[in-house]
């Protein structure tokens, strides 16, 4: 090892220590000036403010905001702490977000603390704490949710703005949705003598069908003599209602969301054409596809992989146990398990024409799929046995997007949910636009949720009979755009009218019937 390796190694070190004691916001004063310059102009760390680094990757392009987005919930916890102490929480409105689990990544996070300076603190890749020198909600309505200090769920509801039930509507009707029974609420209510925001409260559970919540509410105000006018604070009634056992935030945010995008993907994306289906037809038209849609969702995926090598491995002549060529593509292993799994798509695609349920065949079927896509690898020793156990155990995070997945407990409550609206409802383009886009959504898995939605896709496409459907690689950036709309901003538009796009204008003659 030469001597400038074995500087940047021992540097490394230091880094490792950092790391290995949960540390993610690092302070300039936790490394020497030697270490700290020598891991930044290596990459290893990045300055997000003067005095404050985080973890980088060396490959990581100029622009590239994994790293802060990824590093950013624990960022801010650290050094909001390190400025203001305890007297510190986080807006009613982030607080929201949090207890829903919503770690999407806020362009502007609002902190209230008592030691504020009203201005903002500008952090990486246009984002920024703006600190308000406000005194604090009481101890007893503040909370700490990995590591950030929030208000409680009851004080946030109750100190929400009316405007963010119009802005936010299925992060508030998620957060209401938990709310068991009034009396924490009206606690909140009656110290503050907020008749007001009882009036506005009781009209948005009754909005949700929490009847029983919004009569308790309007009841216990009007027993300690405070005149209250009930108000419904979102701008529409929504198909969704929730009973008092319904409290999971998780299952009850997919539900919302899937009712309220459902309206524009029915306008923005073309009819099912429901006609007669030639199931052989159809099934040779999907095989004929198959090079070409394995390319392409390889090559979004960041795999680099060719026709001929697609071509090897469909006709069975790929070996890599013989073949010292082919021991050469490690992305080869990528190539044999989609292939493999494009066996198990075509399964359940001919069950759903011969007429079952798409939402039960996918809930069947989906995890042949994940085991074929990643046997291969398992099989070359590249993966471990293990991680073919099923839904991810752990955090994951998707490249530049500020949406981070749910937990590994929400997993397990959202998925059930997917496969339940996808065999309720009856519009074949919402179960396209919504199956592909929900899954990636969740992230159920560590690694594969790409090509795993892009299959739901087209099964689902099946099952509307419309025809398989490739998302080119050129147009990536467009199809990852549209998805980050989605689900930061829960604008369903811009995705439903790139999958639209895609659609050749006579698709119903695309396939033989």
């Amino acid at each position: 090892m030469n001597d400038v390796t074995q500087k940047l190694a021992d540097s490394l070190e230091q880094l490792q220590l950092l790391q290995d004691n949960g540390a993610v916001a690092i302070q300039s004063k936790q490394l020497s000036r030697l270490h700290r310059e020598r891991l930044q102009k290596y990459g290893f760390i990045q300055e997000v403010i003067r005095g404050w680094y985080i973890p980088a990757m060396p490959d990581e392009k100029p622009g590239d905001s994994t790293s802060w987005y990824t590093s950013y919930w624990d960022f801010c916890a650290t050094y909001l702490t390190e400025r203001f102490g305890s007297e510190w929480c986080l807006s009613p409105e982030q607080s929201i977000h949090l207890h829903i689990g919503d770690r999407t990544v806020p362009q502007q996070l609002l902190v209230r603390s008592p030691k504020g300076n009203n201005k903002p603190t500008t952090l990486l890749h246009n984002t920024s704490v703006f600190d308000v020198r406000l005194k604090l909600p009481d101890a007893g309505n503040i909370e700490t949710i990995a590591g950030l200090n929030v208000y409680s769920l009851a004080a946030a509801l109750v100190y929400s703005s009316a405007n963010q039930f119009v802005q936010a509507p299925i992060q508030m009707r998620t957060a209401l949705s938990m709310v068991t029974d009034a009396s924490d609420l009206l606690s909140v209510l009656l110290q503050g003598g907020h008749s007001v925001v009882a009036g506005r409260l009781a009209g948005a559970f009754r909005n949700i069908g929490r009847d029983l919540i919004a009569d308790n509410l309007l009841k216990g105000m009007q027993a300690a003599d405070f005149k209250v006018q009930e108000d419904d604070p979102f701008n529409e009634a929504i198909s969704v209602h929730f009973g008092r056992r319904d409290i999971s935030p998780s299952m009850n945010r997919i539900r919302l969301m899937w009712a309220t995008m459902r309206a524009a993907i029915i306008e923005h994306f073309p009819a099912s054409a429901n006609q007669a289906m030639n199931i052989e037809s159809y099934m040779a038209h999907v095989d004929d596809k198959y090079v070409t849609d394995a390319y392409h969702s390889l090559s979004i995926e960041g795999y680099r992989v060719t026709r001929e090598l697609i071509e090897l491995v469909r006709s069975g002549n790929w070996q890599p146990e013989t073949s010292d060529e082919s021991k050469q593509h490690l992305d080869a292993m990528a190539a044999k398990g989609y292939w493999d799994s494009f066996q198990q798509v075509k399964k359940a695609i001919r069950a759903v024409l011969e007429g079952k349920n798409p939402g039960e065949v996918l809930e069947q079927s989906h995890s042949d799929w994940y085991l074929a896509l990643f046997g291969p690898s398992v099989a070359a020793g590249i993966l471990k046995t293990a991680d073919l156990a099923g839904y991810r155990t752990g955090p994951v995070y998707i490249r530049q997007s500020k949406h981070t997945p749910p937990s590994r407990e929400a997993v397990r409550d959202m998925m059930p949910t997917l496969f339940d609206l996808l065999a309720e409802e009856d519009n074949a383009a919402v179960r396209v636009v919504l199956g592909h886009f929900m899954f990636v959504y969740i992230h159920p898995y560590f690694d594969g949720n790409g090509r795993m939605g892009r299959f739901l896709m087209n099964l689902m496409m099946a099952a509307g009979q419309y025809p398989w459907t490739i998302i080119p690689v050129e147009r990536r950036t467009e199809y990852m755009n549209a998805l980050e709309a989605a689900s930061v901003q829960q604008d369903i538009v811009p995705f439903t009218k790139f999958l639209a796009s895609l659609l050749k204008a006579d698709h119903p003659s695309s396939v033989d019937r």
